[in-house]
């Protein structure tokens, strides 16, 4: 190369203007220094003509002198970077090129030209290099003119599929790559044309030439070229495969979602639907989710019962693949894939299905035949449901619309969405079970049905807050007493759930238990608080310990009501007093004395009584139904109270209804229990007394008595039952009594005799042996009697015992 030409290099690669030119002789000493080069390391030409040329360079790169010099012998010249050494020694990085300089003395000379680095653009290239870069690179690289027709392309552009880099001249992006969005792409190529400003990793998907069943996602950057006046002349594109980043987005983006949408409830079947709905389309084009039938009871999984369709869903409306509707029975022939996947627990996988096989779901008589043709599906995947180590049942995978069969991914992405949905199942499944238990639990603690009796016209409702397991410690309760009275009932035991509603059934046992002892309100709620507070030292519960199945700090309201007169008596231990609702419509709250909660001591319990008319409508309810959300004030939870109760109804049922909706939301903060009673009173036909001498002879004459009175209510098929407990209880108060007796019948839903005398004694009755002479009379009594008892009164005892009209004497 002649100086001259090696001249004009150095011009187009260095920019003279900053290029610092010096001389080297063959031995690497510096023969001639320019004012450049002396600007550029600030040594004077006296200094640096004569040294060596490593005496000018760090160590390091003094080092590679001799073989960048045999590099230049033999290639005729160098180029590199180099860092040399300021005058006052801070380090110069410098862009280099030597060549042999052509002189007419043999001898070798060499010219360098230094350019440092801080001012130059760079090591510039020859054409010959960039072309290697832009060849070679795996970077699918083309430019277009301005009529978005290719004018060159690199061969990285065939890996998708489109033509040889000279068949791909002069045609537009449409007709290299069809199965993309050539308008959406051209858009963008438009607007770097008008604009200038590049387009940088512009994602689209599609079909390309290289995979036309498969989509694959690229990222497309695309830059202006202008010519040497400004003027554009094309755009430069590149174009990356990133069909695996794109697919990994998916697959998250897919779990993601599974994990909003699968699972939102504890319904078995709607969390198997939601399986089916997440995976379409993302996954497949019709999914079937089969569970098997002791699954959707909530029993253990067992293989010996059949699948039921728990869900399906399809890219097209309607679910025209279905030949098994949600809900029935999905026989599969045996040995088919569903149940091989049942029985192993691994999944499957077919990448094209015979198209003339017979759907598998299809053994049940009168059921749809078609074929995997007819049905239009072409590849699919089972997965069986396993969580926990037991499977559940399986899901179905088919594709359809997409040509592009199922891959080792798409299987490995289908387990883990099975696998998040199982979990889900499961729990919906053992919660099933559980809230089975739980309803169980509840109907064997409160009231199948509240009895029918002559006293009141109840009804009640009930709403735990526990909306998992309907269940709380409120409860309720109405119980029969003797002489036609009933006892009506409403408590609160601290807590949610299974633990509380254990310890209501508990407490409920314990009042009906006390209940038949005829006892009044203010003793059942005491001997109830000792009952309580006993079991609580026994298992260990005080105020400083948490245990839910402790009925401890319990409330309870507890009324009694006699139809004869009217009278009402009732006791509360840390409950609210129940309202009053009068037959002119009127709401007045009970004065009642509030006792301690059950089991944490306190005063003595008090009760008050008082006069209902016939039609007065009691409520007896739990703090629940005062609450309103958050807020707790009594007064005003009263006043809501009272505007509800005011409202009139049809019936009591739906009254009762129309207040629990109106005070407490769906979702109460507070268990919520209302009792509503509406009295009624005997008429004068109905209750019949008489007073009876002190006089064993006059027995005789009560039995006739009883007997009249019998004959005139159309009883007469009772009179010899009813003669000989009237003889029994009242020879037996004569004998034992002292003071008036008083004999009364009551004719209601029963028949009730009762004897009522002055003496504190309790009468028991006596199991006489054969050669005994009397002792037989209560045992007489209560061969004839449904039931029968004892309860004290103020002034003494009543002796009673209850005959059923519905079962007439044998």
């Amino acid at each position: 190369m002649g100086a001259q030409e090696e001249h004009d290099t150095a011009r187009h690669r260095f920019d003279v203007a900053d290029a610092a030119p010096l001389l080297l002789d063959a031995h690497g000493t510096v023969t001639g220094w320019t004012r450049d080069a002396e600007r550029l390391l600030d040594y004077p030409a006296s200094e640096a003509v004569g040294q060596s040329v490593a005496a000018l360079l760090t160590p390091e790169d003094a080092r590679r002198l001799p073989e960048i010099t045999a590099r230049c012998r033999t290639d005729g010249s160098w180029a590199g970077l180099l860092t040399a050494r300021h005058r006052h020694g801070r380090p110069v990085p410098v862009m280099v090129r030597i060549t042999v300089a052509d002189d007419s003395d043999s001898s070798e000379r060499w010219l360098v030209l230094l350019s440092e680095m801080a001012e130059a653009p760079g090591w510039d290239m020859s054409r010959r290099v960039l072309e290697q870069m832009v060849t070679r690179s795996p970077i699918g690289i083309a430019i277009v003119d301005t009529d978005l027709r290719c004018v060159w392309s690199n061969p990285a552009l065939e890996q998708f599929g489109s033509a040889p880099a000279q068949q791909r001249l002069g045609l537009r992006f449409a007709e290299i790559q069809p199965g993309l969005d050539s308008e959406a792409i051209e858009a963008q190529m438009r607007r770097v044309l008008e604009t200038g400003e590049p387009v940088v990793e512009y994602e689209h998907v599609g079909l390309v030439r290289s995979a036309p069943y498969r989509e694959t996602a690229h990222t497309m950057s695309f830059t202006r070229i202008d010519d040497d006046r400004g003027h554009p002349i094309g755009v430069y594109y590149t174009v990356v495969d990133i069909t695996e980043r794109h697919r990994a987005r998916q697959r998250l983006a897919l779990l993601d979602r599974a994990g909003e949408c699968i699972g939102r409830s504890l319904d078995i079947r709607r969390t198997a639907q939601e399986l089916a709905d997440v995976a379409v389309p993302a996954l497949a084009d019709h999914v079937t989710v089969d569970l098997l039938e002791s699954v959707l009871r909530g029993a253990e999984p067992t293989t010996h019962v059949p699948l039921l369709r728990s869900g399906q869903q399809s890219v097209d409306e309607g679910v025209p693949e279905a030949v098994v509707e949600v809900g029935d029975v999905a026989a599969y022939r045996p040995g088919s894939p569903p149940l091989r996947c049942l029985d192993s627990g691994e999944p499957w996988r077919e990448e094209r299905l015979d198209p003339l096989a017979a759907e598998w779901a299809t053994d049940l008589p009168g059921a749809r035949q078609a074929t995997f043709l007819d049905l239009g599906l072409h590849s699919v995947m089972v997965v069986p449901i396993r969580a926990r180590g037991v499977t559940l049942g399986v899901t179905t995978f088919f594709r359809r619309r997409r040509q592009e069969p199922f891959d080792a991914d798409d299987l490995n992405l289908a387990e883990d969405l099975v696998s998040r949905a199982a979990v889900c199942v499961d729990n919906a499944r053992r919660y099933t079970r559980e809230r089975e238990a739980a309803l169980v639990l509840q109907r064997s603690l409160l009231p199948h049905r509240l009895p029918e009796q002559d006293a009141v016209e109840v009804s009640a409702c009930y709403r735990p807050a526990d909306e998992l397991t309907g269940l709380g410690g409120d409860w309720y309760d109405l119980i029969q007493l003797s002489g036609a009275r009933v006892a009506l009932v409403v408590g609160e035991v601290p807590g949610h759930g299974i633990g509380a509603a254990a310890s209501m059934g508990r407490l409920r046992t314990a009042v009906r238990t006390l209940a038949a002892l005829d006892l009044p309100p203010e003793e059942v709620l005491g001997h109830l608080d000792d009952l309580v507070a006993r079991a609580a030292r026994e298992e260990g519960v005080g105020p400083e310990t948490e245990d839910t199945d402790s009925a401890q700090g319990s409330g309870c309201v507890y009324v009694v009501y006699d139809p004869v007169d009217g009278q009402c008596t009732m006791a509360a231990a840390g409950h609210p007093a129940p309202a009053v609702i009068l037959p002119d419509g009127t709401v007045a709250f009970v004065d009642l004395p509030q006792g301690p909660s059950l089991g944490v001591g306190g005063p003595p319990f008090e009760s008050v009584e008082m006069a209902l008319a016939a039609g007065s409508t009691l409520a007896l309810h739990t703090d629940g139904l005062l609450a309103h959300g958050e807020e707790w004030a009594v007064d005003a939870g009263r006043d809501r109270l009272r505007q509800a109760l005011e409202r009139s109804a049809p019936t009591l049922d739906l009254r009762c209804r129309a207040v629990v909706d109106a005070l407490a939301p769906d979702r109460p903060h507070d268990d919520v229990a209302l009792l509503m009673a509406r009295t009624r009173l005997l008429g004068p036909d109905q209750v019949a007394d008489w007073d009876v001498p002190l006089d064993p002879s006059l027995v005789a004459e009560a039995r006739k008595t009883a007997s009249r009175q019998l004959t005139e209510w159309g009883l007469e098929e009772f009179a010899f039952t009813t003669e000989l407990v009237v003889s029994e209880l009242v020879t037996n108060a004569i004998r034992h009594a002292v003071g008036p007796i008083r004999l009364r019948l009551i004719r209601g839903r029963s028949l009730v005799c009762e004897v009522f005398d002055s003496g504190d004694t309790t009468p028991h009755l006596r199991h006489p042996r054969t050669t005994d002479e009397g002792g037989r009379g209560l045992l007489l009594v209560s061969q004839f009697a449904r039931r029968w008892g004892t309860r004290f009164a103020p002034e003494g005892k009543i002796i009673w015992a209850e005959q059923s009209l519905e079962e007439p004497p044998d």
